[in-house]
């Protein structure tokens, strides 16, 4: 994706998140200077796979293990606790990262109070969250009385601002009827012990990022969740709570919208989701549990099964559209290996009505019924191919399939979990 004229590139989900990747995100690493995650939180999980064993990670960006110079920009709610929990696991496991990751001092902290906040209200609201504490740490920052990275140089203040939150926390924990409640006392003790380690890894991020690129260099900007889980254009309610597309990118690392050079859209072979909302290609209970087993689709925070489903192009045109997408990176594509036919979710019929664009209301793409058309497996391992033109003809044929109805070409191709298993079309 590099190249002389492409010094920045997005990499963004194209579904409902768990798309892979972190796995594109390890392997264009290797040619980035840089790479920064522009949005969302612990509540993310990027498995990725290498000689040096699995590593799965929530808030560090995966280009840390190409020995690429990471930053958690200010679009990130970051939680400090497991954020230096996953940097201690790093370095335990031989990853330098000293000297390689930085935080935005304009990156909002999410607290115990917030994910306390978030458990409550998950029980009231069943969205599907996972309970870190994200949506309620983006509730404060839009509500103007959040806490960021570099409130902590003024302890006394960021101990007068953090006692508000939980006195008021509190008050809507007890409105919600929950049991728990946070502790001020604990939560300026939690500062007080953050504040000498985190403050030397904070940075003026927008001005990192600008002047690598000024310099010349290669700048990869990675996204947490899925298009479809973005809080304006995903199927709301049931998102996240910040723009996850290749727009909230510019914004969550400190750019200017006009530095981004490329866009690459990860998509799974077939479709999954965590979580409640809609999935108009789920597939019937039986065929989803073959795909799960087969593809391990299990959440890489939470440990949820994950719901299956047919590769939706209707879906994946949105995306397209919503993102810029210049290119597409397919995943996957041997989860598929065993199946004699593979349907493939072409449009959507509403009240008698073909249509072919994403409906905006969930309630509408709740009664969706998927259009599909057939297409023939291939039925046979994928695993040792390393070049497009090995592939055998009705693989070949899927994927081209697949890029015709989205609408983007397709830049990489996986057939396994490891780097070498990344083909990339040239």
């Amino acid at each position: 994706m590099f190249g002389p004229k492409t010094h920045c590139v997005v990499v963004v989900g194209a579904q409902w998140g768990d798309e892979g990747k972190g796995k594109l995100v390890d392997v264009l690493a290797e040619r980035a200077d840089l790479v920064v995650r522009y949005q969302g939180g612990a509540n993310a999980g990027h498995t990725v796979h290498s000689s040096a064993g699995e590593f799965v990670l929530h808030q560090i960006p995966s280009g840390i293990l190409q020995g690429a110079v990471c930053l958690v920009g200010n679009g990130v709610a970051l939680d400090p606790e497991t954020f230096f929990t996953e940097l201690d696991a790093l370095d335990a496991q031989g990853v330098k990262t000293e000297h390689k990751i930085y935080v935005s001092e304009r990156a909002h902290l999410t607290l115990p109070l917030h994910k306390l906040l978030d458990r409550a209200r998950e029980q009231r609201d069943k969205i599907g969250t996972t309970g870190r504490g994200i949506g309620p740490t983006y509730e404060d920052k839009y509500g103007r009385r959040g806490i960021r990275v570099g409130d902590l140089r003024n302890l006394q203040r960021a101990r007068e601002l953090v006692s508000s939150r939980v006195a008021a926390a509190n008050e809507m924990l007890g409105l919600l009827g929950g049991a728990e409640r946070a502790d001020a006392a604990e939560h300026c003790k939690l500062l007080a012990r953050l504040a000498p380690r985190l403050l030397p890894l904070a940075v003026d991020a927008g001005r990192v990022v600008y002047e690598a690129l000024e310099r010349g260099e290669s700048v990869l900007l990675e996204g947490a969740q899925g298009a479809l889980l973005d809080v304006d254009h995903g199927t709301y309610p049931y998102v996240t709570s910040s723009n996850t597309t290749a727009g909230g990118a510019a914004v969550g690392v400190g750019i200017g919208p006009t530095a981004i050079d490329a866009v690459l859209g990860v998509v799974k072979a077939y479709t999954t989701r965590v979580g409640n909302g809609p999935l108009p290609t789920e597939a019937e209970p039986g065929v989803a549990e073959r795909i799960r087993e087969l593809g391990g689709e299990f959440g890489a925070t939470t440990g949820r099964p994950r719901r299956c489903g047919w590769f939706d192009a209707v879906v994946v045109r949105y995306a397209v559209r919503v993102n810029g997408l210049t290119g597409l990176a397919v995943t996957k594509l041997d989860v598929l290996d065993t199946f004699r036919e593979i349907p493939v979710g072409v449009g959507y019929r509403l009240d008698g009505e073909v249509i072919d664009s994403m409906p905006a209301d969930v309630e509408r793409i709740g009664r969706v019924e998927p259009i599909y058309e057939a297409l023939p497996g291939w039925q046979k391992s994928l695993t040792d191919v390393r070049r497009l033109a090995d592939l055998p003809p009705a693989a070949r044929a899927y994927l081209d399939r697949l890029q015709d109805l989205a609408h983007a070409p397709i830049r990489y191709v996986s057939v396994g979990t490891r780097r070498e298993q990344i083909i990339e079309v040239s």
